[in-house]
């Protein structure tokens, strides 16, 4: 019975077509959309901890986890044009696999976008730190500029206050995109744009500045935990960076949105997709190269996890000593361009960085509110999460319970480790996704496809086994959130969502053209 409500997609596509998009994205304009998704957050914060991971090594961390987008991009392409409406992968599985499962993805989403808003606060805080110290000297106190640190043992967590508290910028900087986001503020298409030429310009300037001054001796050793850590089954080495640089890449997905306004959408999206995963792997490539050839990585010590009470010990020590390896710093590019003698350099990237981060704050807070908007108007949580403020016009109840949550995680958290909690919700939603196509094919093969995965029985199974693959490989703790969370999730869904859901009162609403309003009132079902 559990697996028998599934919202009818014949329903769903009918509301797709009263609302078709004009098809005017080609290829060029695909891959433009894709890269200005993809590069900002990751590549500017996760830097350091990718370093302390990999050493060098990270290069090919960079690598993998684009290879694995890319076929997980390719099978969200196929459903994201079959299904075009709002959700994401929950409407997709909802449509698919039943309710239930569609309860668990969108569960899991809540990992993706509301933790990766947290980690981007994060990351955001070390750059607005770094600058204003660079600009006039100031510096908040250690207890409020950063939260503390937290290591696991025995299954249990230890909690380091001793070295942060609070940290106080990334809270600001989250309830402040909170207030935007309530009143309605949203971006243009040409500030987007704005956002996207200043990244790309600090990117390449960073570039230009580091590869020329590359010391090949930095890059020895190259894989200082191995491939694997050295099979602890900490999250570190090549392989355990892959999984946590995997959050460099998502936006990615952008792009497979974006079948329904594209001409030629079985030629252009895959063109799109790879395109702008080869652009953007390039480009962190030669990031990568030139911080890790232009200073040396410097690992703290074989075998110790960023954001753990030994890692942020060990860089009190060294930070004590007069040093600041690049594994320790905040603002990973800005402070490489500032130990090569470029601190007006340096200042701009950090200034790039707190320009465009807020932005990606907002799309990944407006995505959240989005998915708990969607499941509240279907019954899974309670709907009064769904009303509509009558002067702004927004969710403004679940956007600010999101925000809050968002801002007590940016908070406590060093960028690292929600950066991983982040990518183990989004790996689940991923490998569900190309389930979801598969399933697809075998159940309903002749329904119209506008973009069909190329050699599915082989690139799908390959999505799902590189999602399973990243996932096992990140630390403990971000692998253990998962089931922990989705228990929880599960023993909500029992208390509420069973009995609340309209699609199991026999209610079947699909209504993308109202997504603005509340929805109606499901009248009670007689016996």
């Amino acid at each position: 019975m559990l697996f028998q409500r599934v919202k009818p997609l014949d329903k769903i596509l009918e509301t797709a077509e009263k609302k078709s998009l004009t098809r005017q994205l080609g290829a060029f304009q695909l891959t433009m959309l894709g890269i200005g998704a993809i590069i900002g957050t990751g590549i500017f914060v996760l830097t350091a901890a990718a370093a302390q991971k990999a050493g060098p090594g990270m290069m090919w961390s960079f690598v993998i986890a684009g290879a694995v987008c890319a076929v997980a991009a390719l099978c969200y392409s196929e459903i994201a044009a079959m299904v075009p409406v709002s959700g994401s992968a929950y409407t997709y599985t909802y449509a698919v696999m039943g309710e239930i499962l569609a309860w668990m993805v969108g569960w899991a989403l809540i990992l993706e976008y509301a933790v990766a808003a947290s980690a981007v606060s994060v990351g955001w805080s070390g750059y607005f730190m770094g600058l204003v110290k660079s600009a006039t000297g100031f510096e908040l106190p250690a207890a409020l500029a950063a939260g503390p640190a937290w290591s696991f043992a025995n299954g249990m967590p230890h909690v380091d206050f001793s070295h942060g508290v609070f940290n106080l910028p990334a809270v600001v900087i989250a309830l402040a995109v909170t207030g935007l986001l309530v009143i309605g503020t949203t971006e243009s298409a040409r500030v987007n744009a704005i956002l996207v030429a200043i990244k790309i310009t600090a990117l390449t300037a960073f570039i230009a500045l580091t590869l020329p001054v590359i010391n090949g001796a930095h890059f020895e050793p190259f894989a200082p935990n191995g491939w694997f850590g050295h099979g602890n089954g900490s999250g570190l080495g090549i392989v355990g960076a892959a999984a946590s640089i995997f959050f460099a890449y998502v936006g990615f997905d952008a792009v497979s949105t974006a079948a329904e306004e594209t001409k030629n959408p079985q030629r252009n999206v895959p063109i799109g997709l790879i395109g702008s995963l080869a652009v953007c792997t390039i480009f962190y490539l030669l990031v990568a190269a030139g911080a890790v050839g232009a200073i040396g990585a410097q690992p703290t010590a074989v075998g110790v996890q960023p954001g753990t009470p030994e890692f942020v010990a060990q860089c009190q020590a060294l930070l004590a000593q007069g040093q600041q390896p690049l594994v320790c710093s905040n603002e990973a590019l800005a402070h490489v361009l500032r130990m090569l003698n470029h601190p007006r350099v340096g200042d701009m990237v950090g200034l790039a960085a707190n320009l465009a981060l807020p932005s990606v704050i907002l799309m990944m807070l407006y995505g959240q509110t989005r998915i708990f908007f969607v499941m509240a108007r279907d019954g899974l949580l309670p709907e009064t999460l769904s009303d509509v403020h009558p002067k702004w016009k927004t969710p403004h109840k679940v956007t600010i319970i999101t925000g809050l949550f968002v801002a007590i995680a940016a908070a406590l958290f060093p960028v690292g480790q929600l950066a991983d909690i982040s990518n183990s919700g989004t790996l689940f939603a991923f490998f569900m996704v190309a389930l979801a196509v598969l399933i697809l094919r075998i159940k309903d093969p002749k329904r119209h496809r506008p973009f069909r995965t190329p050699l599915v029985w082989i690139v799908a199974p390959l999505a799902a086994a590189g999602t399973v693959f990243l996932f096992v490989n990140l630390p403990f703790e971000a692998k253990m959130v998962l089931p922990v969370w989705g228990g929880i999730g599960l023993v909500l869904y029992f208390i509420y969502g069973f009995r609340k859901s309209h699609l199991g009162r026999g209610a079947v609403e699909v209504h993308e053209v109202d997504a603005g309003l509340p929805p109606k009132p499901v009248p009670p079902i007689k016996d």
